[in-house]
């Protein structure tokens, strides 16, 4: 490479870095994270209540407490999302500021109060443009915004997943997954390759990486490993690696054009 070329490589690549070393010192938040969470048809009852009671026992958990204490600041936000169809989000615990353990147990309390509901159709991009948007009600600035999306079925309504995922990656948000496949447990269709779905139409962003969900006993060390590790900025590492073809993006809407050809109902 010519000198003038490796020089203004350099120029850039200094100005990058001061850029985000600028912003991080401005903001008043080491993270904003958004918990999306699935509550479509194909969520069973008792799928749902174990998704619900890992994500309340997390941050009750002294290790999500260190995790935050240990940052920067010590300073999180996080918002409770549920959601199904591609207009169906419900924040059931708006942006909550975690500043210790008093803090988190309150969110988890608060959380705890609320009524588990079920919805209908999986718009895992209706989630993510509805999480993207709820990062702009948030007053303080943090130095990382991150979607965490779980959820047991693919992409059957709204929009193409991956360009939700593209655009909220293009705004330098972070998207982290929880694919849930525990056997039995499914209420419609069963979609035995979603941890690959996952990996290759729905993560994304800087340090993206997932936690795939294969028993019921798995739930609150999943997720209490999933939200410190989230908390800590330890990302860039999924528990799968995958070889050959890429997953098919489109699986559900095809899914589902096929049951609605067939004078099907559809499953969510």
């Amino acid at each position: 490479m010519p000198r003038r070329h490796r020089n203004a490589c350099l120029s850039l690549s200094l100005a990058w870095l001061w850029g985000g070393a600028a912003a991080a010192s401005e903001a008043t938040l080491d993270l904003a994270l958004v918990l999306a969470v699935d509550v479509s048809s194909s969520m069973a009852p008792a799928e749902q209540s174990l998704q619900r009671s890992g994500f309340i026992e997390a941050f009750r958990s002294p290790a999500v407490h260190k995790a935050i204490a240990r940052g920067s600041l010590g300073r999180i936000a996080v918002a409770y999302v549920e959601w199904s169809g591609a207009d169906e989000q419900s924040v059931l615990v708006p942006w909550t500021i975690i500043d210790g353990p008093d803090a988190a147990w309150s969110f988890a309390a608060e959380l705890r109060r609320q009524p588990i509901r079920q919805g209908s159709m999986t718009s895992i991009s209706g989630v993510l443009g509805f999480s993207t948007r709820l990062f702009a009600d948030l007053m303080d600035r943090p130095a990382r915004r991150v979607i965490d999306i779980s959820g047991d079925d693919p992409n059957n309504d709204g929009p193409k997943v991956r360009h939700a995922r593209d655009h909220a990656v293009a705004q330098g948000i972070t998207i982290n997954g929880l694919p849930i496949r525990i056997p039995g447990m499914v209420s419609g269709w069963e979609f035995g390759d979603l941890d690959r779905y996952y990996a290759d139409c729905v993560i994304g962003g800087a340090g993206a990486f997932m936690i795939p969900v294969y028993e019921a006993d798995q739930f609150p060390s999943v997720i209490r490993t999933k939200v410190s590790r989230e908390i800590a900025g330890q990302g860039g590492m999924s528990l799968v690696v995958y070889a050959g073809s890429q997953a098919d993006c489109l699986i559900g809407e095809k899914r589902r054009q096929e049951e609605e050809a067939w004078g099907g109902e559809g499953n969510p």
